[in-house]
């Protein structure tokens, strides 16, 4: 069953187009799968679901509503979560005070707002950081902070943007048992990441672009084998 669908979306900077024509479907409960190289226009797709940028064209669709003229704040309130590549925690804020931040999407009052956060940063295994601040906090439990808060809105897509890149490959499973423990919850999951044996290892369904337009589709190892995914990653002598 499909909770989420994009129909012919584009984007253009100018002359660039950086996401070019591009539709697919994510099914509910999936953890659903974005790579490309550098530059192939993963991000920008994010930024176009939640309306960090207008859409040149297209359509989006969630929940078979189409969202593409929604606001920003709109987009999250209709259950749309995300993470940033480049995390930015509410420094000065704590730990705690920045997952009840996102909790306070659904609700008004302190007392919900911080049993919501207490909830999610248990699961997320936070708890022992929970009252510092966090300026102070290392890359890893940054991004798993990011994962926090974004949770703390209730989401039923759940974005996120390269979780596990600058992590070694310890943090990295850690970071991958966290993403399946949230898909376990009920949580429909689109990824990007540039790391392959994370996506290989974790996705359902690969979307794989180049230049902003779908050169495969499929379960990841179908999409490894693609010859213009190897051309795209490793050249046209590898294809």
């Amino acid at each position: 069953m499909s909770i989420f669908e994009t129909r012919g979306i584009t984007k253009r900077f100018g002359g660039l187009t950086a996401v070019n024509d591009l539709t697919f479907t994510v099914n509910k409960g999936e953890i659903f799968g974005i790579i490309g190289p550098n530059g192939s226009g993963k991000t920008t797709v994010f930024n176009m679901i939640s309306r960090f940028f207008p859409i040149t064209a297209g359509e989006i669709y969630f929940n078979d509503k189409r969202i593409d003229t929604l606001p920003a704040h709109e987009i999250c309130k209709i259950g749309i979560g995300r993470t940033f590549q480049v995390v930015k925690p509410l420094r000065r804020m704590t730990v705690q005070e920045n997952v009840m931040a996102g909790a306070f999407l659904r609700t008004g009052s302190i007392s919900k707002a911080r049993q919501k956060a207490e909830e999610i940063i248990n699961f997320c295994n936070l708890e022992n950081y929970k009252f510092r601040a966090s300026k102070g906090l290392p890359i890893p439990l940054r991004k798993r902070l990011e994962i926090a808060r974004a949770l703390a809105t209730e989401p039923q897509l759940l974005l996120l943007d390269e979780t596990c890149a600058g992590l070694n490959p310890k943090e990295s499973e850690a970071a991958i048992e966290l993403i399946r423990r949230i898909r376990d919850t009920g949580i429909t999951i689109i990824i990007i990441e540039h790391i392959m044996k994370v996506m290989m290892g974790i996705s359902d369904r690969i979307l794989a672009i180049n230049f902003g337009k779908e050169i495969a589709m499929g379960k990841p190892q179908e999409v490894a084998n693609h010859p213009e995914v190897i051309k795209a990653y490793l050249g046209e002598a590898y294809a």
